[in-house]
């Protein structure tokens, strides 16, 4: 068996070729590719195969002798037939010409630099996930589909309140079609969008948001929430320290409100994953501004009643419970059943009904149980005198699962 030259086709035709992929391609006994990429070679006399996407290739090539060579778009190893042909061929059978990638042309298109942008590939993804990728990062570029399209994933940002980006919509490129819109996330899904398109998407801060650089302890003032709403800073530091977490950990913070917690949180988890779970419509819209002027990264808004909307999440390393609703005792078995082992939840009450209640469950279902009062006062300005106003206190209660 001789080597199989996988040679990546460039925008503009023929003319995109270098010359050693073009002696390839002309001294190659078979050719594979799809049908645009043979028609580029219409005097070839080698045996041309055009493939379709549920072709297995490397069965293919074992059955053919001679020179082969394997066409494709751009880069073989970006987002390409690559991957798939190094699971099933031994590399050194393998020798990939690269050419410029659909994604580096838009980016020269739009004269942008590319070096610090994401790329990502909507194939086998759920919308969720490619959204994901979109708001953990400044700069997105991302290769739609049929059912992920510009539209969609516009819409699915607005959703989120993540529409802070300019967008930039490069179509049918180094074609006589080609088109590149410049627009905004909320302009999108009013623009149509040809099949073949790359969508670019850079965060803009100017109008929608602050700059906010990580830190632990963000004045209560600086969260749009509901009056008495959200866990307060001193709370929140403690709460989060009692956390422990680390960099790539799955967080579920149960009865976000304003989301305080999930954004300092996302500060501490840059590799990690938020979910932000709240079922009260007016504090889902403070949620999401917050999420929006925070730029929260790896938060992900799951609204509904917990533990009801839990199971489609992944299973949690750490659980945050600022808030239950009246369910605690479900909340609580839900996520005891779901908990990784030596697994912690860190769980704030103002009720000895609540502290009870929770120090049962947990020292009944064996977890290592601790209990924190934090009592509270903070300096006044509305009289002449530096007087203190007492928070009423409030329970941190730390829970940690038996490794067994």
């Amino acid at each position: 068996m001789g080597v199989v030259y996988v040679v990546g086709a460039g925008i503009e035709g023929q003319e995109g070729f270098s010359a050693r992929a073009l002696s390839l391609v002309r001294r190659a006994q078979v050719i594979y590719g799809a049908q645009r990429l043979l028609a580029l070679f219409p005097d070839l006399t080698a045996e041309k195969i055009e493939l379709s996407g549920y072709d297995d290739l490397s069965q293919l090539i074992q059955d053919h002798e001679g020179s082969v060579v394997v066409l494709t778009s751009g880069d073989p190893l970006f987002f390409s037939i690559g991957r798939n042909l190094l699971r099933n061929l031994p590399k050194e059978r393998l020798e990939f010409i690269p050419n410029v990638s659909s994604v580096q042309f838009a980016f020269a298109r739009i004269k942008e630099p590319w070096d610090d942008a994401v790329f990502i590939s909507t194939e086998n993804r759920s919308m969720a996930d490619v959204v994901d990728r979109i708001v953990a990062n400044d700069k997105a570029a991302i290769l739609t589909d049929a059912r992920h399209t510009p539209a969609a994933i516009a819409e699915e940002l607005q959703r989120r309140g993540r529409d802070g980006y300019t967008a930039y919509l490069c179509e049918n490129l180094g074609s006589a079609a080609e088109r590149i819109v410049k627009t905004t996330v909320q302009q999108l899904p009013d623009t149509e969008a040809a099949e073949l398109n790359v969508l670019i998407l850079i965060k803009s801060y100017d109008g929608c948001s602050q700059n906010f650089q990580p830190t632990l302890g963000i004045a209560d003032s600086e969260f749009l929430a509901l009056k008495k709403q959200i866990t307060t800073e001193e709370v929140r530091v403690v709460a989060l320290a009692k956390l422990q977490l680390r960099h790539d950990m799955t967080l579920w913070d149960i009865g976000a409100g304003s989301g305080s917690v999930s954004i300092e949180a996302d500060f501490l988890l840059p590799n990690g994953r938020i979910y932000a779970i709240e079922r009260n419509v007016e504090y889902l819209k403070f949620l999401r501004k917050n999420l929006n002027k925070f730029q929260s990264r790896n938060v992900r808004v799951v609204a509904g009643e917990a533990p009801c909307c839990l199971e489609e999440i992944p299973d949690p390393d750490r659980v945050f419970i600022g808030g239950s609703g009246g369910n605690l005792w479900e909340i609580l078995e839900a996520v005891d059943a779901r908990l990784r082992a030596d697994g912690r939840v860190v769980l704030t009450a103002v009720t000895l009904d609540t502290l009870v209640a929770s120090s049962d469950f947990f020292e009944n279902s064996g977890y290592y149980v601790e209990v924190t009062t934090l009592n509270v006062a903070r300096t006044s300005n509305s009289t002449d005198y530096k007087v203190f106003e007492a928070h009423n206190p409030v329970y941190i209660i730390v829970a940690t699962k038996d490794r067994d």
